[in-house]
């Protein structure tokens, strides 16, 4: 078994709902030299989030950042850490529950993801900056020879020209 590190920093992204799957694997080269392991994914915010969710549909995106939008409003009487601006304390509430960190199988070289799902970043701050990211990886690296799953216009396939057995939506 063997581990893997590297910090990535995300560019600054407005308010709202980012899909960022491809960014990750852009940056993970090295994703390719791993038979079968976990690929832990962290934040190192706290007014942002990470989630795996529906990659197809532009309108989840919109749907999601509008339910939270009703589920954690801003300038709640109630709220009293307000220095930092009106979407600060929302975006600490939101972040909690959304959660800072992912786990994700890795299977021939890729991350294991559904037929439909991708990596979202859910920035819930108006300005939030760039966002560092730590990917752990642990598992077992491909000896010389082993099988691999490519990218190509129909999507993954492998050698077959056969989907790698991703999940169901």
């Amino acid at each position: 078994m063997s581990w893997f590190q590297k910090e990535i920093v995300l560019s600054p992204k407005p308010r709202g709902f980012h899909l960022i799957t491809e960014e990750i694997e852009g940056e993970l080269p090295e994703l390719s030299d791993f038979l079968v392991g976990l690929a832990h994914i962290f934040l190192c915010h706290t007014s942002a989030s990470l989630t795996v969710n529906e990659n197809a549909c532009r309108d989840v995106r919109g749907d999601f950042e509008r339910h939270f939008d009703v589920m954690v409003p801003e300038g709640a009487p109630y709220y009293r850490h307000t220095l930092e601006g009106s979407d600060d304390m929302p975006a600490h509430l939101k972040a909690s529950l959304l959660g800072c960190h992912l786990t994700l199988p890795v299977t021939q070289g890729r991350l294991n993801l559904g037929r439909w799902q991708g990596i979202y970043l859910c920035e819930h701050r108006n300005h939030g900056g760039p966002r560092k990211l730590i990917v752990t990886i642990h598992g077992e690296r491909r000896a010389n020879g082993g099988k691999v799953f490519q990218r190509d216009p129909a999507g993954i396939r492998n050698e077959d020209g056969l989907p790698p057995g991703r999940g169901e939506r």
